[in-house]
C-alpha cells in the first residue's frame, strides 16, 4: 500500500488489513479521498482528492445511490463518511446517519475554505514550501560570492 510505505509491505490480505486497521489517522486521512466529478477534473487536472466537511458529494453505489448532499462528517478512525440526507430510518421512527465508504462517493463541489488546499488544488505551492525551497539556494549563492 502507497500510504503505508514506511511499513513492511506484504501481498498477504490479513497484514494489509491489519496495517489499515492500526494505522495512526493521518495515515487514514489518506484512505477517505473520493473521485472528483468529469467538470472538477477538468478544473482541477485531478482525478481523486481528500474528502472534508462541507464537500458537496454523490453517492454511486448501495441503497442511497443518485442521492447528492453535502458531508456533514469524516471519520477517521472507521474510515465512514456521513453525508447529510442518507440516514436510516430505524423501527421507532427515530433516524440514524449512515455511514458511507469514500470508495462510493464522487465530489461534485469542493469545499475550498481551506488555504492550504487551495493551494494544492491550484498547483502552488504555500508560502513556507517555498521558502525552504528557495533557502539553499540562496546559500549557495552567498558561498560563490
Amino acid at each position: 500500500m502507497k500510504a503505508l510505505k514506511n511499513q513492511k509491505s506484504s501481498i498477504q490480505a490479513r497484514k494489509q488489513r491489519k496495517a489499515r486497521a492500526n494505522a495512526s489517522l493521518h495515515t487514514k486521512q489518506k484512505f477517505v479521498s473520493a473521485h472528483l466529478s468529469s467538470e472538477l477534473r477538468k478544473k482541477h487536472s485531478r482525478r481523486s482528492i481528500q474528502l472534508k466537511k462541507g464537500d458537496k458529494v454523490k453517492v454511486l453505489r448501495g441503497q442511497f445511490k443518485k442521492k447528492e448532499d453535502l458531508v456533514e462528517k469524516v471519520d477517521l478512525k472507521r474510515e465512514k463518511i456521513y453525508v447529510k440526507g442518507v440516514e436510516l430510518v430505524k423501527k421507532d421512527g427515530s433516524k440514524v446517519a449512515y455511514p458511507l465508504n469514500a470508495s462510493n462517493l464522487m465530489i461534485t463541489s469542493l469545499e475550498l475554505s481551506d488555504k492550504k488546499r487551495k493551494a494544492k488544488l491550484s498547483g502552488k505551492k504555500t508560502a513556507k514550501a517555498e521558502e525552504k525551497k528557495e533557502a539553499p539556494a540562496k546559500k549557495a549563492a552567498e558561498k560563490k560570492e
